[in-house]
Protein backbone atom coordinates (compact mmCIF):
# COMPACT_ATOMS: atom_id res chain seq x y z
CA UNK A 1 0.00 0.00 0.00
CA UNK A 2 1.39 3.36 -1.05
CA UNK A 3 1.34 5.99 1.67
CA UNK A 4 1.84 9.67 0.93
CA UNK A 5 0.91 13.19 2.06
CA UNK A 6 -0.03 16.55 0.58
CA UNK A 7 3.00 18.52 1.74
CA UNK A 8 5.08 20.27 -0.97
CA UNK A 9 8.23 22.44 -1.07
CA UNK A 10 8.47 25.80 -2.86
CA UNK A 11 9.33 25.41 -6.57
CA UNK A 12 9.56 21.61 -6.63
CA UNK A 13 9.00 19.95 -10.01
CA UNK A 14 6.73 17.05 -10.88
CA UNK A 15 9.82 14.90 -11.50
CA UNK A 16 11.18 15.76 -8.06
CA UNK A 17 7.89 14.81 -6.41
CA UNK A 18 7.62 11.55 -8.32
CA UNK A 19 11.09 10.41 -7.27
CA UNK A 20 10.72 11.82 -3.76
CA UNK A 21 7.52 9.82 -3.27
CA UNK A 22 9.35 6.70 -4.42
CA UNK A 23 12.07 7.42 -1.88
CA UNK A 24 9.42 8.07 0.78
CA UNK A 25 8.00 4.57 0.33
CA UNK A 26 11.50 3.11 0.71
CA UNK A 27 12.05 5.16 3.88
CA UNK A 28 8.79 3.93 5.37
CA UNK A 29 9.68 0.33 4.51
CA UNK A 30 13.12 0.80 6.10
CA UNK A 31 11.55 2.20 9.27
CA UNK A 32 9.26 -0.83 9.46
CA UNK A 33 12.23 -3.17 8.93
CA UNK A 34 14.24 -1.46 11.67
CA UNK A 35 11.32 -1.96 14.07
CA UNK A 36 10.97 -5.60 12.99
CA UNK A 37 14.68 -6.24 13.64
CA UNK A 38 14.39 -4.61 17.07
CA UNK A 39 11.43 -6.86 17.86
CA UNK A 40 13.44 -9.95 16.86
CA UNK A 41 16.30 -8.82 19.08
CA UNK A 42 13.96 -8.51 22.05
CA UNK A 43 12.89 -12.13 21.50
CA UNK A 44 16.42 -13.50 22.00
CA UNK A 45 16.73 -15.95 24.88
CA UNK A 46 19.47 -15.50 27.44
CA UNK A 47 22.93 -16.23 26.15
CA UNK A 48 25.70 -17.90 28.10
CA UNK A 49 26.46 -16.94 31.68
CA UNK A 50 29.32 -14.44 31.85
CA UNK A 51 32.31 -14.50 34.18
CA UNK A 52 32.49 -11.72 36.73
CA UNK A 53 35.36 -10.02 34.88
CA UNK A 54 37.57 -7.56 36.73
CA UNK A 55 38.31 -4.21 35.07
CA UNK A 56 40.11 -1.06 36.20
CA UNK A 57 38.65 2.43 36.29
CA UNK A 58 39.61 5.76 37.80
CA UNK A 59 38.69 5.91 41.46
CA UNK A 60 38.51 8.78 43.90
CA UNK A 61 41.53 11.04 43.61
CA UNK A 62 42.40 9.57 40.21
CA UNK A 63 43.92 6.34 41.51
CA UNK A 64 42.92 3.19 39.61
CA UNK A 65 40.49 0.87 41.32
CA UNK A 66 39.18 -2.59 40.52
CA UNK A 67 35.58 -3.00 39.40
CA UNK A 68 33.75 -6.19 38.49
CA UNK A 69 31.30 -6.78 35.66
CA UNK A 70 28.51 -7.20 38.22
CA UNK A 71 29.28 -3.74 39.60
CA UNK A 72 28.75 -2.05 36.23
CA UNK A 73 24.99 -2.46 36.52
CA UNK A 74 23.42 0.63 38.04
CA UNK A 75 20.91 0.17 40.82
CA UNK A 76 17.53 -0.84 39.46
CA UNK A 77 18.87 -1.64 35.98
CA UNK A 78 19.30 -5.11 34.51
CA UNK A 79 20.82 -4.28 31.10
CA UNK A 80 24.41 -3.24 30.41
CA UNK A 81 25.84 -2.04 27.10
CA UNK A 82 29.61 -2.57 27.01
CA UNK A 83 31.57 -1.28 24.01
CA UNK A 84 35.03 -2.57 23.15
CA UNK A 85 37.14 0.45 22.17
CA UNK A 86 39.96 -0.24 19.72
CA UNK A 87 42.82 1.12 21.82
CA UNK A 88 45.10 -1.74 22.74
CA UNK A 89 48.47 -1.49 24.50
CA UNK A 90 50.39 -1.91 21.24
CA UNK A 91 48.57 0.97 19.52
CA UNK A 92 50.23 4.41 19.47
CA UNK A 93 46.85 6.11 19.19
CA UNK A 94 43.23 4.97 19.37
CA UNK A 95 41.17 3.98 16.36
CA UNK A 96 39.77 7.18 14.74
CA UNK A 97 36.55 5.41 13.73
CA UNK A 98 35.93 4.11 17.28
CA UNK A 99 36.79 7.52 18.66
CA UNK A 100 34.25 9.20 16.38
CA UNK A 101 31.64 6.65 17.45
CA UNK A 102 32.37 7.38 21.11
CA UNK A 103 32.21 11.14 20.50
CA UNK A 104 28.58 10.60 19.55
CA UNK A 105 27.90 8.05 22.28
CA UNK A 106 29.26 10.44 24.90
CA UNK A 107 26.62 12.99 23.93
CA UNK A 108 23.82 10.45 24.35
CA UNK A 109 25.19 8.68 27.42
CA UNK A 110 23.20 10.60 30.02
CA UNK A 111 20.00 9.76 28.14
CA UNK A 112 20.91 6.09 27.65
CA UNK A 113 21.64 5.72 31.35
CA UNK A 114 18.02 6.50 32.17
CA UNK A 115 17.14 3.04 30.84
CA UNK A 116 20.35 0.99 30.71
CA UNK A 117 23.87 0.94 32.14
CA UNK A 118 26.68 1.87 29.76
CA UNK A 119 30.45 1.45 29.81
CA UNK A 120 33.42 1.40 27.44
CA UNK A 121 36.37 -0.99 27.81
CA UNK A 122 39.76 -0.83 26.10
CA UNK A 123 42.85 -2.98 26.39
CA UNK A 124 45.23 -0.14 27.28
CA UNK A 125 46.04 0.83 30.87
CA UNK A 126 43.41 3.10 32.38
CA UNK A 127 45.77 6.13 32.43
CA UNK A 128 46.12 6.03 28.63
CA UNK A 129 42.37 5.76 28.18
CA UNK A 130 41.73 8.70 30.48
CA UNK A 131 44.25 10.82 28.55
CA UNK A 132 42.17 10.32 25.41
CA UNK A 133 38.96 11.05 27.33
CA UNK A 134 40.34 14.38 28.54
CA UNK A 135 41.38 15.34 25.01
CA UNK A 136 37.92 14.46 23.64
CA UNK A 137 35.93 16.00 26.48
CA UNK A 138 34.21 12.71 27.36
CA UNK A 139 32.61 13.43 30.72
CA UNK A 140 29.64 11.08 30.53
CA UNK A 141 31.28 7.79 29.58
CA UNK A 142 32.26 5.17 32.15
CA UNK A 143 35.71 4.14 30.94
CA UNK A 144 37.38 0.85 31.83
CA UNK A 145 40.63 -0.92 31.20
CA UNK A 146 40.26 -4.59 30.33
CA UNK A 147 44.03 -5.16 30.56
CA UNK A 148 44.77 -8.25 32.63
CA UNK A 149 41.34 -9.70 31.89
CA UNK A 150 40.21 -12.07 29.15
CA UNK A 151 37.05 -10.02 28.51
CA UNK A 152 38.11 -8.59 25.13
CA UNK A 153 39.23 -11.97 23.84
CA UNK A 154 36.14 -13.78 25.12
CA UNK A 155 33.65 -11.29 23.68
CA UNK A 156 35.49 -10.57 20.42
CA UNK A 157 36.88 -7.14 21.25
CA UNK A 158 40.19 -8.54 19.99
CA UNK A 159 41.26 -11.48 17.87
CA UNK A 160 43.64 -14.33 18.65
CA UNK A 161 46.61 -12.14 17.63
CA UNK A 162 45.59 -9.35 19.99
CA UNK A 163 44.37 -7.04 17.23
CA UNK A 164 41.50 -4.88 18.46
CA UNK A 165 37.94 -5.09 17.14
CA UNK A 166 34.94 -2.74 17.60
CA UNK A 167 32.24 -4.73 19.35
CA UNK A 168 29.11 -3.68 21.21
CA UNK A 169 27.95 -6.33 23.64
CA UNK A 170 24.85 -6.32 25.81
CA UNK A 171 24.61 -8.19 29.11
CA UNK A 172 21.55 -8.76 31.28
CA UNK A 173 21.14 -9.57 34.95
CA UNK A 174 18.66 -12.29 35.81
CA UNK A 175 18.28 -14.07 39.15
CA UNK A 176 21.61 -12.79 40.45
CA UNK A 177 23.52 -14.02 37.39
CA UNK A 178 24.90 -12.13 34.39
CA UNK A 179 24.18 -13.44 30.91
CA UNK A 180 25.31 -12.31 27.50
CA UNK A 181 22.33 -11.13 25.44
CA UNK A 182 23.53 -9.48 22.21
CA UNK A 183 26.72 -8.78 20.28
CA UNK A 184 27.15 -6.73 17.09
CA UNK A 185 28.39 -9.80 15.23
CA UNK A 186 27.43 -8.54 11.78
CA UNK A 187 31.01 -7.25 11.96
CA UNK A 188 32.18 -10.77 11.12
CA UNK A 189 30.00 -11.30 8.05
CA UNK A 190 31.83 -10.12 4.89
CA UNK A 191 30.01 -7.38 2.94
CA UNK A 192 31.98 -7.05 -0.31
CA UNK A 193 30.27 -3.84 -1.48
CA UNK A 194 31.01 -1.74 1.60
CA UNK A 195 32.78 -1.62 4.93
CA UNK A 196 31.16 -3.22 7.98
CA UNK A 197 28.02 -1.36 9.06
CA UNK A 198 27.35 -3.23 12.30
CA UNK A 199 27.34 0.00 14.33
CA UNK A 200 25.64 2.31 11.83
CA UNK A 201 22.25 2.40 13.55
CA UNK A 202 24.03 3.52 16.75
CA UNK A 203 26.25 6.07 14.96
CA UNK A 204 24.54 9.29 13.77
CA UNK A 205 27.52 10.39 11.62
CA UNK A 206 26.78 8.07 8.71
CA UNK A 207 23.02 8.54 8.81
CA UNK A 208 23.42 12.32 8.60
CA UNK A 209 25.96 12.16 5.75
CA UNK A 210 23.69 9.77 3.84
CA UNK A 211 21.16 12.63 3.57
CA UNK A 212 23.52 14.61 1.29
CA UNK A 213 23.86 14.14 -2.50
CA UNK A 214 27.46 12.94 -2.10
CA UNK A 215 26.60 10.58 0.76
CA UNK A 216 29.21 9.29 3.16
CA UNK A 217 31.84 8.86 0.45
CA UNK A 218 33.54 5.65 -0.61
CA UNK A 219 36.89 6.34 1.03
CA UNK A 220 36.24 9.04 3.65
CA UNK A 221 36.77 8.23 7.31
CA UNK A 222 36.63 10.40 10.43
CA UNK A 223 39.93 11.62 11.82
CA UNK A 224 41.25 12.12 15.32
CA UNK A 225 41.98 15.75 14.43
CA UNK A 226 41.11 18.15 11.64
CA UNK A 227 43.65 20.84 12.52
CA UNK A 228 42.89 24.51 13.07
Amino acid sequence: MTRTHGMRYPGESAQYRQLRDKLLQAELELNAQVQAVAALLRQLPLGGEAKDYVFEEAGDGGAARKVRLTELFASGQDALLLYSYMYGPRMKSPCPMCTSFLDGLAGSAQHIRQRASLAVAAGSPIARILDVARQRGWRNLRLLSSAGSSYNADYHGEDKDGDQQPMMNVFVRRGGKIHHFYGSEALFVPEPDHEPCHLDLMWPLWNVLDLTPEGRGEDWHPSLSYGK
